[in-house]
């Protein structure tokens, strides 16, 4: 099934269709009308003039029509001897006027057979040029789209000044090609569609394996690399002459798409904004990357840059942060237009509805992300900040510092809103990122990755902060152990683990979220009930909310568990039960404890006591973030000190675990792992150190003549 396409932006507010059908289309290998294509294509244009659409028709296909009837006639009118001689080549504006009047005859046939009334329009190129005609022009088509009539127009190459069809590029236009374009903007078409016998426009011959579809046409990518006209790395030159046609529309405004007429159902395919075809459109460089690199070129890039950024004030990379801010909130329209895109196409695809929640940007999700930058921005400089300074003898003293580890790619899925959290923090913390994103949230990322991009300034560079584009990058860059120092995947199980046993770059993160929340039976009822709630119910989606319910064995007793239940049931959560819960409660058993449901789902188990609890956690846990809800210190003290997860909470929602509700102003991702750096990475996540030493010209020679004093100098604010 074809994806969801950017296309879909425009095509849902599409009203006005120019249509241009190629002579590869309308006509068969013979030069006869290819009558199954054409019908098939004059049932899709009365279908949608049924549905409210104002359908223009521009088709070519007259002249060699007309050829091929006239190539009969000739055939049929020579004697043997004539046929011995050399044929002379046909006059081409004869074979216009031929074929003109078959073709059309055709049309009507066919619509009339679909109840569609269509109409001829001959139009030449020097008319164009009066203005009365332009006037009428649009007054005539205007009042036959009112009367639901389809206009059929083609340039009438009988009559025309031109020397012959197809020889003559001069003129406001020099074929139907240009000829559909400038009716486009003449009668201010919604869209215009180019129907070819090929799929679109390929980066070689569409008959070379080699060649790829370009999807989507970005002028100042691929105008370079392909050669127009007779070198045309095309291999067809009609596809030329469509490819500056779609040009012209597209930056004036209309958008084109470039598709095959071979398929039945493209139109309606590229009206549901399904990816087919190439799409032409003056906004496709926020789309795509407008040069392609390899994975190392990428990482040198961001190394280069991160440099670059280090080598600023921190006053300078304070406001870089703030315009990132402004940015966002000044895109906001634009972030949610592409967003809705990627929640639509994945509602279509049949996602889990939970992750179909974490794609979705709403306006407060936006806001909320620009007050996180801010508050990254007015946090101190993490960059170069003294941590030890020691004196190693007389006048030498050493200094640790705290510096950025270099280039990190972050691998995640769905959420969005992690890139700009991610950003955000590469830059606060001096590093070059390099990104890649789950293909249901593309659009929604490619967005955000020009927004903040742009927000950098050229002294650094966009190149700091790379998006990867596509799933076959990743293997290369997973091999850059020598330009890439950290990788972090956020994601699933599946995805954390494939990066850890396929690359020797370290790895920080955590594989699932399995959060316990433990009611002690000297709990507070009222207070067990808003942290259970919030836990699961403040956004069910996330890795910190609470995935298993654990219950002291005597809350049983006095009706608290069953109010804990019902607290949860009546806000439409899910229960499954352990052994033990699902004996008491009548709840079916869950199929395991170590599932993450990321849903409005949970698991319940009753247990002894906390030394019940705290096994439970160790044996069925992901060390991510777990809580007690006590009214006893002591138990309390005694779960805090020995659940081993990166956060452990005391009366207090699983929730808060978060680089943000930390104060570390966003989050990179959430670490469970027991090196460099755990729990919610922030800012400090992303530093290592380096040694700074002063000297005044000291030498070791066998340490000989040297007295080490190894004193601690406080270090100054």
């Amino acid at each position: 099934m074809e994806e969801l396409d950017r296309s879909r932006a425009f095509a849902k507010d599409v009203k006005r269709i120019v249509v241009k059908v190629g002579t590869g289309v309308v006509t068969g290998k013979s030069g006869r009308l290819a009558l199954g294509r054409l019908g098939a294509l004059c049932e899709q244009l009365a279908e949608l003039n049924s549905d409210g659409f104002e359908v223009i028709l521009v088709s070519s296909g007259a002249v060699g029509l007309g050829r091929q009837r006239l190539r009969y006639r000739q055939l049929v009118n020579s004697s043997f001897a004539d046929l011995q001689k050399p044929q002379s080549e046909l006059d081409g504006k004869a074979c216009a006027g031929v074929g003109q009047s078959s073709l059309m005859a055709y049309y009507e046939t066919m619509f009339d057979q679909l109840d569609v009334t269509a109409a001829q329009l001959l139009v030449n190129d020097s008319s164009f040029r009066d203005k009365e005609f332009r006037k009428q022009l649009n007054e005539t088509v205007q009042s036959m789209l009112d009367l639901r009539v389809i206009p059929i127009f083609n340039e009438n190459d009988a009559i025309s000044t031109r020397r012959a069809p197809y020889q003559d590029s001069s003129g406001i236009f020099w074929d139907n090609d240009s000829l559909a374009a400038l009716l486009g903007l003449e009668l201010k078409a919604d869209l215009l569609i180019i129907l070819s016998d090929v799929e679109g426009l390929y980066t070689g011959p569409p008959s070379d394996p080699d060649s790829k579809l370009i999807h989507t046409f970005i002028k100042e990518k691929h105008q370079d690399e392909i050669t127009f006209g007779d070198k045309s790395r095309l291999g067809r030159g009609g596809m030329t002459a469509k490819v500056k046609a779609a040009m012209n529309a597209a930056y004036a405004g209309i958008p084109v798409i470039i598709t095959s007429g071979y398929s039945a159902e493209n139109i309606d395919k590229v009206l549901r904004g399904l990816r087919v075809g190439t799409l032409f459109h003056q906004d496709a460089r926020l789309w795509a990357p407008v040069t392609d690199s390899n994975a190392r070129d990428m990482a040198v890039a961001a190394r280069e840059s991160s440099r670059k950024l280090q080598a600023l004030s921190s006053e300078d990379r304070k406001q870089i942060l703030y315009g990132v801010a402004d940015a966002l909130e000044a895109n906001e329209k634009t972030i949610r237009d592409e967003n809705e895109l990627d929640v639509a196409a994945a509602q279509e695809a049949g996602l889990e509805e939970s992750l179909v929640a974490r794609l979705v940007m709403t306006p407060a999700k936006i806001m909320s992300l620009a007050a996180s930058v801010r508050k990254l921005a007015d946090m101190e400089d993490p960059i170069g900040r003294v941590l030890k300074k020691t004196e190693v003898a007389d006048s030498l003293v050493l200094e640790k510092t705290s510096s950025p580890l270099g280039v990190l790619l972050i691998v995640f899925e769905s959420r969005p809103d992690a890139l700009v959290q991610i950003a955000s923090l590469a830059i606060r913390s001096g590093n070059g990122l390099l990104l890649k994103g789950g293909k249901e949230a593309r659009r929604s990322n490619a967005i955000l990755h020009k927004v903040i991009t742009d927000a950098i300034p050229e002294t650094v560079g966009g190149k700091l902060i790379g998006l990867v584009t596509s799933r076959e990058e990743i293997p290369d860059l997973l091999k850059l152990d020598d330009v890439i120092d950290l990788v972090i995947p956020r994601g699933s199980n599946k995805l954390v683990s494939q990066i850890k046993n396929t690359t020797k770059i370290p790895v920080l993160g955590h594989a699932d979220g399995i959060c316990h929340v433990y009611i002690d039976k000297a709990c507070n009822l009222d207070m067990a009930k808003r942290i259970v709630s919030d836990a699961k119910l403040d956004y069910p989606a996330a890795c910190n909310a609470m995935e298993t319910l654990l219950v002291h064995k005597d809350l049983e007793q006095n009706a608290v568990l069953n109010e804990l239940i019902f607290a949860l049931q009546s806000n439409g959560v899910t229960l499954y039960g352990g052994p033990r819960a699902s004996a008491i409660l009548n709840i079916p058993e869950a199929r395991s404890f170590k599932h993450e449901y990321c849903s409005k789902s949970c698991t319940v188990e009753v247990v002894d006591d906390v030394h019940g609890a705290i096994d439970h956690i160790h044996g069925h846990g992901s060390a991510h973030t777990d809580c007690i809800v006590t009214e006893d210190p002591e138990v309390a003290e005694l779960f805090l000190r020995q659940v081993d997860s990166a956060a452990v909470f005391h009366n207090a929602s699983t929730r808060f675990s978060d680089g943000f509700r930390f104060g570390l102003g966003a989050e990179v991702g959430i670490s469970t792992g027991r090196i460099h750096a755990r729990g919610p990475v922030g800012v400090e996540g992303l530093l290592t150190t380096r040694w700074i030493m002063r000297g005044n010209g000291q030498v070791v020679n066998g340490d000989n003549g040297i007295a080490y004093t190894h004193q601690d100098i406080p270090i100054q604010a």
